[in-house]
């Protein structure tokens, strides 16, 4: 059995060390416990693209017609310029367009030059810049939902005095359903390829871990561009609107068991 002093002893042992403990935490911080952590995880993925791809016949249209003028002067630039837009302008609207449905894209005035300036006779030329004259040029658009509205704006526009045609581009309103249909149609691309990856690699493949798509734009498919056979006066114009060909890419992202 144990006397009173070993007892003595051992608590007297005992409070000494938990005080050296506090003092030693006290100065240095505390004691540090390393517990180490490892997890695993399976990263193998496997990714596969499909594409959908949908043609829409367009709804509307946008026709570009411009003015090209020139005069010694810029005023007179000016006012030319001004006077065959706006004859250009009040023969669209004769059609029928709307006049927020016709836009001024660009509106500008430059000098051109000349790059000897006369001299008298017997003197020796000089190599200096000077103004000849000044070129004015504006350009229109006009949205229109017809493809025949947009021939008939081509030839009254050229008829009252444009004589720069940018061309016609035919788009879809509301491409809502055909991206719709598209994406869809990539999506089962994108599966069959999987299956049949996995079926001939011999692989299983697991859930979807990622989905990324990208569209590839509005198309335009136009037709080939038709006259009118008949002899004499001015030949329509007569483009055609085609179909616009709307395209989805998907990537689906595989766990692989």
């Amino acid at each position: 059995m144990l006397n009173l002093n070993q007892i003595a002893t051992n608590l007297i042992s005992l409070v000494v060390f938990f005080i050296l403990l506090f003092g030693f935490t006290k100065i240095l911080g505390p004691i540090p416990f390393d517990i180490t952590q490892v997890t695993t995880s399976k990263s193998d993925a496997f990714s596969v693209t499909g594409e959908g791809k949908v043609e829409v016949k367009p709804d509307s249209a946008i026709v570009r017609l411009g003015v090209v003028a020139r005069a010694k002067t810029e005023e007179a630039a000016k006012n030319l310029l001004n006077t065959n837009i706006n004859k250009v302008i009040s023969s669209i609207k004769a059609l029928g367009v709307a006049e927020d449905k016709i836009k001024t894209e660009n509106f500008s005035i430059y000098p051109e030059y000349s790059n000897v300036r006369p001299v008298p006779a017997g003197a020796e030329p000089v190599d200096q810049n000077t103004i000849s004259g000044y070129t004015g040029s504006t350009n229109l658009s006009v949205t229109v939902d017809t493809a025949g509205l947009a021939n008939r704006i081509i030839d009254a526009g050229v008829s009252s005095g444009a004589n720069q045609v940018g061309g016609v581009d035919f788009q879809v309103k509301d491409k809502t359903a055909a991206l719709n249909q598209a994406r869809e149609m990539a999506v089962k691309d994108a599966r069959k390829k999987a299956e049949d990856a996995a079926r001939i690699a011999g692989f299983k493949l697991g859930k979807i871990i990622n989905y990324s798509e990208g569209q590839n734009g509005d198309y335009p498919r136009p037709l080939a561009m038709a006259a009118d056979k008949a002899q004499g006066g001015s030949v329509p114009t007569e483009v055609q609107a085609g179909t616009n060909e709307i395209a989805v890419t998907v990537t689906l992202s595989y766990e692989i068991r």
